[in-house]
């Protein structure tokens, strides 16, 4: 209704403008003769002027209408279309993948014994079996961690075949693209980022990423959105793939900020920076990865049940190298204090890669330590939820201010956050702060906790869940609505521009 009177007013006052312009009649000798040329000439012009001015206006305040009325209303329409589309599950939800050359993935991951750096990446064969999800564990303490139970030697870096793999069991894949409500686009960038870092310069690191753009902009599927419906998984952070950015000016690769790369939607492990609007982190992979709701119910009934004999645990190794890292300190605090257990990391020590050590520590305490290690995030924070352990943040970015879709908004349900600041200064007691919680608040925060852990899990590709939603669903729900947001503004960008030139006359050809 308020665009229909905005056109009125318009309307009204070009009518106005047509009465009023031409100039005004003259007298000469007693005689009424027409109106002088140059006033003519110059209302016309003041005319075409004030006629533009108006297109102008109402283009805005068309868009202006449009938008409050229709793209912030869109959570409700998608509302009532999916009551109406019980016929159809999948409206609204459909992926379309692109068929990429292989040379773009499977090739890929057949080199990984070809490292780049031996010494730094192991040989990566073994954490790209079953899927992706690496070596079924054989746990030979008590049997808890192993293959039968979904628990594998899960890389912290393997999300990209993961991902791809699970998208291949989506109940709603389409092979028209023009019913996609999104394009998923399977370049393995992470995977691509190991095999060229150590002893290549950038031309070959980026060289599988300008294939890759140069192929995806040249498809009718990138022309229909500008290749902003499209998404793809690099499993790293965000860093490693804007080498530009970097202060090294060698580190990883420029996907992200290539044409073709910076206008699709991106999962990594940690943004690049915060916020931004065309990165979305998801959770690190674990090493669950149950096969049925069962399992997760499973998983969920035992954390819950587990007398918790330690406050604090923490997994990690120092950082000497970097002053600023807190690392130290809580190090220090933790070996000083009878609550809490320490799983050191240090170079040559096998314990930190031993999943069944990490998660039997983590079960036994009532708080994991997380703070930020090379980045502001860490695969152990994920590991320590799924075991049922109240994560304590000491920087926001690590988890606050990222993983939108999968964590809590209000972190205090769930997590407890002591500022590094206090911690390198020396002001504050780790232990007393958790200490000081009451009981009754600890018992709610491990509940939240456990009921989060089906959210941070990947399902293995090979079975499928039935009601309960993995991190890969929440994701890809994510994208999804992203991607519909974007459509409805460029939708109303669209229909605003051409109402207004309709309004003053003006067609397109």
């Amino acid at each position: 209704m308020q665009l229909g009177v905005a056109s009125s007013v318009v309307r009204l006052l070009i009518r106005s403008a047509h009465k009023g312009g031409g100039g005004r009649p003259r007298r000469e000798h007693g005689v009424m003769k027409g109106p002088d040329k140059r006033s003519s000439t110059q209302a016309s012009a003041a005319f075409q002027s004030l006629r533009l001015v108006f297109v102008l206006a109402t283009v805005m305040w068309a868009s202006f209408l449009y938008y409050h009325f229709t793209v912030l209303s869109a959570g409700a329409r998608r509302a009532t279309v999916l009551d109406g589309a019980s016929a159809d599950p999948c409206r609204g939800r459909y992926v379309y993948v692109h068929d990429l050359p292989p040379r773009f993935n499977a090739d890929i991951l057949r080199g990984c014994q070809n490292t780049s750096d031996q010494y730094r990446w192991p040989d990566m064969c073994g954490f790209i079996s079953n899927a992706g999800l690496g070596r079924a564990l054989a746990d030979p303490l008590d049997g808890d961690f192993t293959g039968e139970n979904g628990w594998y030697g899960t890389h912290q870096f393997a999300l990209d075949a993961i991902f791809h793999n699970r998208m291949r069991q989506y109940e709603c894949l389409t092979t028209h693209s023009a019913l996609a409500n999104a394009v998923f686009v399977p370049f393995y960038a992470g995977f691509d980022f190991v095999r060229y870092h150590w002893g290549y310069d950038n031309a070959t690191r980026d060289a599988a990423s300008v294939e890759l753009t140069d192929w995806l902009m040249r498809r009718p599927e990138w022309a229909r959105m500008g290749g902003r419906d499209h998404f793809l998984v690099a499993g790293r952070t965000g860093f490693d793939f804007r080498r530009s950015n970097n202060m090294n000016p060698s580190w990883g690769t420029d996907l992200l900020n290539m044409p073709g790369g910076r206008e699709m939607s991106v999962l990594v492990l940690e943004v690049s920076r915060v916020p931004h609007s065309r990165e979305y982190a998801v959770p690190y992979p674990t090493y669950f990865h149950p096969r049925s709701d069962a399992d997760v119910r499973r998983w969920q009934d035992r954390v819950r049940g587990l007398e918790r004999r330690s406050l604090i645990a923490f997994v990690g190794a120092p950082r000497p190298d970097n002053p600023y890292n807190i690392r130290q300190q809580i190090i220090a605090q933790c070996e000083a204090s009878d609550v809490c257990r320490l799983l050191g990391c240090g170079f040559g020590t096998s314990q930190c890669h031993t999943p069944g050590n990490i998660m039997r520590l983590f079960q036994r305490a009532t708080f994991c330590l997380q703070p930020p290690g090379d980045s502001y995030t860490r695969r152990s924070a994920f590991d320590s939820m799924v075991a049922g352990c109240i994560p304590v943040f000491f920087h926001p970015v690590s988890a606050y201010l990222q993983y939108w879709w999968h964590l809590p908004v209000h972190h205090e349900t769930y997590s407890v956050f002591i500022p590094e600041d206090d911690v390198r200064s020396r002001n504050v007691s780790i232990e007393a702060v958790l200490r000081a919680i009451p009981p009754e608040t600890v018992e709610r925060m491990r509940d939240e906790v456990i009921k989060m852990i089906p959210r941070l899990v990947y399902a293995d590709p090979r079975s499928k869940l039935e009601t309960v939603k993995d991190a890969f669903d929440v994701a890809v729900e994510g994208i999804i609505d992203k991607v519909a947001r974007a459509r409805a503004e460029a939708a109303a960008d669209e229909s605003s521009f051409s109402h207004a030139m309709e309004m003053f006359g003006f067609r397109r050809k």
